[in-house]
């Protein structure tokens, strides 16, 4: 774990703040049927250039036998968990719905949020699980104050997505984040109260639940990036980057 300074911290947020202006200011506009997500990753890329920044995931290796990430933005459609490669012949429906995860760096420092797009008029089930997801990594980030555990982030997500009838993803959790795209601590969406490591200042951290409609379980595609739910049920994403400052959880990921 590595715990950030206050002149860390700006620096970080201001990386999160390209990838918060994306989210508000222009992918809104392009989310809609007809328009392919690797169209979407262009703009997003194009976009975080101008600023200055880099593209955070392009090049991106975790190893064998998985090949190094080729783009921008990771785009996930319906029951795309999470990982999902823009492709020019993934063509977004209206009803769909679609999540964006960007990590952007600048100056040396990272960013990272998420954030699900209903494309067009969806159904009431699928309007559910967003709200619900969204909610959840509110819920969590309440719980991230000094004092308090990691555990009491997991608790939090995982109870209110289990009241709503969703269920949580196990295999993909929040992380540490700033210094490098992933770091310690792994942020668990489920766990019990007062359990985990103990949350203290400086600790910056990515908070991200990934619901599901129907099981938990997932499975990474032939592609090695994308992830899918087994069942072929819908998934939802949101993330924000939480710095902890003066014992309460200070989101650098919104604007």
């Amino acid at each position: 774990m590595k715990l950030k300074t206050l002149d860390d911290i700006k620096k970080i947020e201001k990386a999160n703040k390209i990838i918060a202006r994306i989210f508000r200011d222009i992918i809104p506009e392009y989310i809609k049927e007809g328009i392919s997500t690797l169209e979407l990753d262009k703009i997003c890329e194009d976009y975080i250039l101008s600023q200055g920044a880099n593209c955070a995931t392009k090049g991106y290796d975790i190893g064998w036998p998985y090949p190094p990430y080729q783009h921008a933005t990771c785009i996930s459609v319906n029951e795309e968990v999470v990982h999902g490669v823009p492709r020019k012949d993934k063509i977004l429906k209206e009803g769909d719905i679609v999540s964006l995860d960007i990590v952007t760096e600048l100056d040396g420092f990272y960013g990272d949020a998420a954030y699900t797009f209903p494309v067009g008029r969806i159904d009431e089930r699928s309007k559910k699980l967003i709200d619900v997801t969204r909610k959840s990594r509110d819920l969590g980030i309440e719980q991230a104050i000094a004092g308090n555990r990691l555990g009491d982030i997991g608790y939090a997500v995982q109870s209110y997505a289990e009241k709503n009838g969703f269920s949580v993803v196990r295999d993909f959790t929040g992380h540490g984040v700033g210094f490098e795209i992933h770091e310690d601590p792994y942020v668990m969406n489920y766990g019990k109260k007062n359990t985990g490591m103990l949350i203290e200042n400086g600790l910056v951290i990515a908070i991200e639940p990934m619901l599901n409609m129907g099981t938990h379980k997932v499975k990474i595609s032939k592609d090695g990036w994308t992830v899918k739910t087994i069942d072929r049920k819908r998934s939802a994403h949101f993330e924000h980057s939480v710095a902890i400052i003066d014992g309460k959880p200070i989101i650098l990921s919104e604007l």
